[in-house]
Order: structure tokens, then sequence, then C-alpha cells
């Protein structure tokens, strides 16, 4: 037989055989010749089988390409099968852990697209900590594999995996990227892939343990009270340490790079982390933590509760932000929120005309009482809300409706008083008491100092949002502190007024003319009730402000017409009037917000990180509308038109973040600045990526040099 015979009894092509035999029966003689060139040819007849893949296709992006992949090449009987999610990125890039840190984003995948698959469990393999301009993140450079466990719905059917990847990767930019996975793990006996499964467990290994395997642990973690706030956290290693680092993840605070402090033998050793971000730190104690440590190859993870530690500052510390809130308060006074309050003060300077200097003494003095009573009031109700655990913030009080209500209240009735149009007599035994205590004005001025601190608080000055935002991130002591100077400062006219109650007297003589201004100051009183019903509105509807303004009336002319119609019939309209006022705000619906007419953006602290590693700028403004600082801040510097430029070019995002009703991610985001007061103004880019923060009084060039230094110069990574 020859040679192409063998090869068509074989069922191969003699074309295709042929190089192969001819060179088999060049070598060897006879039959030998012949049953060679038989088995060549049965070996070349041997149906093919490709070999089953144990991986996905690669999903590529500009700069990256991902795949899944899995130890063996079919499904198996095994209720869980290892795999992994390759991620393979260009030179100099990175993506991010799943605490990102003070940029980026997390990788997340959706697998809902999947078929016989239950679940899919996603482990994290230790990150490395980047340091750039500032910011520090926690990622992976060049490639990484996530190890997965996917569990099958029915074991020993085919498994189809399907996700979606949403990944961010960062060089000198970041690019957000989604890709589709997919792998297919047919039916069948599950044979192992050497090169997938050595991938995948090379990375596993890399998964921070509970300590066990690498010997690292956690001897525990306190809460240091102070300027700044750290977090200390005890290490201990069977095997001396070499240089570790220390992540700490909390649902509410951030923190900083540690410093490690080493025992001798390098056994143990001590990180304190600052606290960068978040609440006071008095409230850390008792709340949970993840604690990651890093050492080398050596990582574990370690879930623990902050015990509290000792404070590092004395009260010695106090005294800089004493003389703050003392400025501050004085500051206080020049602020477009109190400047309607000054009717009250000039009316009851003038009254002090001709009165004997104790008397003129007693009232200011009374007036001052009543600042710095008040003022320390409040603080002892913030103070009292944060040891329950709730946010608190300087002016908070306005974001409720029955406190605007009431307070529109009380200054309708204080303009129609000023008017002339109502008296309200006091029982005779109370004016006997007043009369004894050494005036029948000193309550009077006791209410109308209580009354200042009141209209006072939508304002922050300059210093007062530094001391108070001081004061809230320490204990009940401090907090009573620096409330009682900001009203020692607030009042510091009333105090000139009683050392000095001869200076009453440069004041014009009372005369006619007093009539026509107490019809101006009462019109001033009425437009601050008018504002505040518009705030209101703001907060709930108009048909809302409309009904306190209708109820409001009907107490004015209840209480004007009260000689007419008299005291019980006016008592019962002030009684309905202040009922129906109150219960509006809750009976009738609150609008929707007010759409932005401007090109400002919704306030998103997660997306504001991520514009920031995208290169551009942000500026953020809080404000609300009972803010009257915000409204001239607005007016008069962010509405001018090179500043409206400034904020509308491209590559600056303007974001407005309202806090006209309670938001807690306002107040979390302005606690994370040490601030709890507004106005608040900062600005962030590639040149500030922590951010600029502006005095509470903007000004033009302020605003437009933070932005230029927000740009920054074209930066070129390190990592």
């Amino acid at each position: 037989m020859s040679i192409g015979g063998v090869a068509r009894m074989a069922g191969v092509s003699p074309k295709a055989a042929w190089p192969c035999l001819v060179t088999i029966s060049e070598a060897l003689p006879g039959r030998v010749r012949l049953l060679a060139a038989a088995l060549v040819a049965f070996v070349l007849a041997w149906p093919a089988t490709a070999p089953r893949a144990a991986s996905g296709p690669w999903a590529s992006g500009e700069t990256m390409r991902a795949r899944l992949l899995a130890a063996t090449d079919a499904a198996g009987s095994d209720r869980e099968i290892r795999a992994g999610l390759q991620v393979s990125m260009a030179d100099g890039w990175d993506t991010y852990w799943r605490s990102p840190g003070d940029a980026g984003a997390a990788p997340t995948v959706d697998w809902s697209g999947s078929a016989n698959v239950a679940s899919v469990d996603w482990r994290w393999p230790a990150p490395t900590r980047f340091t750039l301009f500032g910011l520090e993140t926690f990622g992976y450079l060049d490639e990484v594999v996530f190890p997965l466990t996917v569990r099958p719905e029915r074991p020993g059917e085919p498994v189809a995996l399907r996700g979606r990847l949403d990944i961010l990767v960062c060089s000198t930019v970041c690019v957000p990227k989604s890709l589709e996975l997919s792998l297919d793990l047919p039916a069948g006996t599950a044979a192992g892939d050497p090169e997938a499964a050595n991938l995948i467990a090379r990375h596993d290994a890399q998964v921070p343990d509970d300590g066990s395997r690498s010997g690292l642990a956690v001897d525990g973690v306190a809460a240091v009270p102070g300027n700044p706030a750290a977090l200390e956290v005890r290490l201990s290693s069977r095997q001396p340490l070499s240089a570790p680092d220390v992540i700490v993840e909390s649902d509410r605070w951030t923190f900083g790079r540690p410093e490690v402090s080493f025992a001798l033998d390098r056994g143990t050793a001590t990180a304190r982390l600052p606290v960068t971000s978040g609440p006071d730190a008095v409230g850390m104690p008792g709340s949970g933590v993840t604690v990651t440590v890093l050492d080398g190859p050596r990582a574990a993870e370690i879930r623990g509760t902050v015990a509290a530690g000792a404070a590092r500052t004395a009260w010695g510390g106090l005294l800089p932000f004493l003389g703050l809130a003392l400025l501050g308060g004085l500051v206080l006074n020049l602020m477009p929120c109190v400047l309607p309050v000054l009717s009250l003060k000039l009316m009851a300077a003038l009254r002090q005309q001709g009165q004997a200097r104790r008397q003129v003494r007693l009232g200011f003095l009374a007036t001052a009482a009543g600042v710095v009573a008040s003022m320390l009031a409040l603080g002892g109700a913030l103070a009292g809300l944060k040891a329950a655990g709730l946010a608190v913030g300087w002016g908070m009080q306005f974001q409720q409706p029955i406190f605007l209500v009431g307070m529109a209240a009380a200054l309708a009735v204080f303009a129609a008083s000023l008017a002339g149009l109502l008296e309200i007599p006091l029982p005779s035994r109370l004016t006997t008491a007043m009369g004894r205590a050494g005036g029948d004005g000193l309550v009077g001025s006791f209410a109308a100092g209580a009354f200042t601190t009141v209209l006072a608080t939508p304002c922050s000055a300059p210093f007062v949002g530094t001391a108070v935002a001081f004061a809230l991130a320490r204990g009940p002591a401090e907090i009573l502190a620096i409330f009682g100077a900001l009203g020692a400062g607030l009042a510091a006219p009333h105090l000139l007024g009683a050392t000095f109650p001869g200076l009453v007297r440069l004041l014009p003589r009372p005369g006619r003319w007093m009539i026509a201004l107490r019809r101006v100051l009462a019109v001033a009183l009425a437009g601050t009730a008018a504002w505040l019903l518009t705030v209101l509105a703001a907060q709930t509807s108009w048909e809302t402000a409309g009904a306190v303004t209708a109820a409001l009336a009907a107490l004015a002319g209840a209480l004007v017409l009260r000689p007419r119609i008299g005291a019980p019939a006016s008592a019962a309209v002030v009684a309905l009037a202040l009922a129906g006022a109150g219960t509006a705000p809750v009976v009738l619906t609150a609008a929707p917000p007010r759409a932005e007419v401007t090109a400002w953006a919704p306030f998103d602290e997660a997306a504001l990180r991520r514009l920031v590693a995208e290169g551009k700028v942000v500026f953020v403004d809080v404000t609300a509308d009972w803010c009257a600082n915000c409204k001239v801040n607005d007016a008069l510097v962010l509405k001018r038109p090179e500043v409206a430029a400034a904020l509308a070019e491209p590559g600056v995002v303007a974001m407005r973040a309202d806090w006209t009703r309670p938001d807690a991610r306002i107040s979390d985001y302005l606690a994370r600045n040490d601030r709890f007061g507004i106005p608040f103004n900062a600005v962030y880019g590639p040149g500030v990526p922590r951010g600029i923060v502006l005095s509470e009084v903007l000004t033009r060039e302020a605003v437009l040099d933070a932005l230029r230094r927000a740009r920054g110069a074209d930066l070129v990574s390190s990592r």
C-alpha cells in the first residue's frame, strides 16, 4: 500500500499528511516504514478537541483592560467556584481600594446579568498608600486581581458569569470606565487551570487576614481629643515590625497618614492618625472602626471599638478662642441680621434720658444681662443636643418652621407696640415687683437683650465661625465658656453704656420727632417679620406663609381692638390666631424645593471629590434663606459680573448647598470642615485638593484669587 493510500485509509488528506509521511519513509526501511506511516496517519486523524478556557475575554479601555478568570475550566459539582477579576492598567495608572481615601471611587460590579449564580463574594488585596499633593488615597498600581467566590444556584449545571464593571483609573487625570465582563463555565468535571489558579492564589494571599497568619494584632484603639484630634492605634507583632502602615475606616470620620513610634524591640508600636474630617472626636468613643495594618507582605484586618483617650490640650489652649469669641460677638453687632434689632436698642437708650445715672446704668446692665444669659442658654441647649447625639450648628433654630412663626409673631407685636397701635399692660403685682427691683423697665431691657441674641444667630460674623467651631468640637464646659464670651462681645455696647451712663445725654432730647422715629422703627421690625415669613415660605410653601400672615394679622388686630371688643374676646382671638399660625406649617403641604435659576449645581460631596480628581475646580457655597450674611455675599460678590464669569468658565463647577431646611449631608460637611454656621464658602481644585476656606465676609479679590490658586499649575503624578 502506498503512503497516500495509508493516509486516505486513515481519513487524512494525503496533501496534509505527506510531509510527515515522506520523512518517515525516508528514515525507516521495509515493513517498519509502512507501520510507522500508518501510526502517524492514525495520530493525525485523531479528533482534535479545543481546550476549554478558564478565563473570559478581555474587555478593553484606552488605559486599562479587565477580564474574569476561574481556577477551573468547568463548573463541576462544588458549591463554590474560585474565580477572580483581573484588572491590568497601563504603566503609571492605578485604581482604588474599597475605601479610596481623600479622592477616587472604589470599583463596583453589577452581577445581575449572570445565570445560575446565587452570589459573588469579593475580596480586596491589601492596597498601597498614595500621597499626592496633600491627598491620601489607597489603591493598586499597574495590575490587580480581585479574588471572587462564585456560588452557583444549581451546582453541577453551567455557570454564565456576567458583570458590568464601573471603575476609575487615574494617572495625572482620572478616567471613569464601564466594561462588560463575561465568563462561561460548562457543566462537567472541573479540571484545574494552573496559570489562572496561581494568579488568583497569589492575590488571594495578599488579602488581609485576622492576624492569625500574618502575626499582626491591634491591641487597642483610642480617640484623643484636641486641636487637632487624633486616633491612637496600638499594634503588636510576632516578628519585629518593619515599616507598618495603618488604615482606619469609619462611617463618620476620616484619618490622615499615621505617625508610628516603636518599642525598643519593635514588637509593639503606636500609630497616631490625625482626624482629617468628621464630627467632634469627643463623640468617637464607642463607635466601630475597621483597622487594616500593613507591614511589607503582611496584612491584617481587625474590627474594633474606639475607647476614650486622654485629652492633649489644657484649658490654657482655650484662651485664644475666648478672645476670638469676644471679638466675634463685638463684630456681630454690625452684621445685617442684627441691624433690625438696633431699633430696640435705640429706643431703650432714648428712654434713659432724664433718668438718674443709677437707673441708666441698671437699664444697660439689664440689656447686657439679657444678651449674655440668652447666649449661655443657647450654648447650653446646643451642648445638650450634642450630648444626645444630634447634629448641632449656629443658627440651626431658623431651620424649624415653628420657631420662625414664633419669631414673626413676636416681631409683629413689637412693631405694633412701637407704632403706638397697642400697649401691653402688665399685671399689677408684676409691675410692683419690677418697681421694687429698681425700675419698671428692667424686665423689658432684659427681654430686649435676649431678643437681640435670638435675631443675631442667623449671622456668622468674622471670628464667630472659628470660635463656635472650636466650642462645638469640645465638651459642655468649653461650649458655655465660648458662648459666654460671644455674649459678652455682643453686649459690649450696653456694657459701655453702663460704664459711662453720661453718654445718653449726647443723644437728642425726646420730642415729637420720637413718634415719627417709632413708626420708622416699627416698619423696620415689620420688615424683619416679613423676611422671616419669606424664609418660612422657602421651607414650606407660600400658602403656609400666607396662612401664617393672616393669623398674625388677626392676632395684631385683636390686640389693637382689645379696648373695644373686651379682654375675653381679644384673648380668644389671640389664642386661635396663635394656634392657627403654629399648625399651618404642619397641616399645609410643603412645596417641593425651588428650581435654581442660576447655573449652580446641587451640592454633592462625593461628586466634589470626583470632580477634583478629574482636574476641575469646585466652588462650594453653603447658604440659606434665613442667612442675611449669605444674601449679602451673594448680591455684592457672587453675582458681580467678573465673579460670575469666573464661576462659569470651563473646568469650574459651582456647587450650592441650601441649608434652609435641615440637611444632615450639609451639617456633616460643615462639621468635617470645623464649621457649624454659615455663610461657608470653599474652593477646591488640583492646586488645593483639600480646599481653601474663605472668610464669612466675601470679597471679589478673595474669590478670584482662590479660584486661581485652585487651578494650580500642570500637575505631574509621581505615582
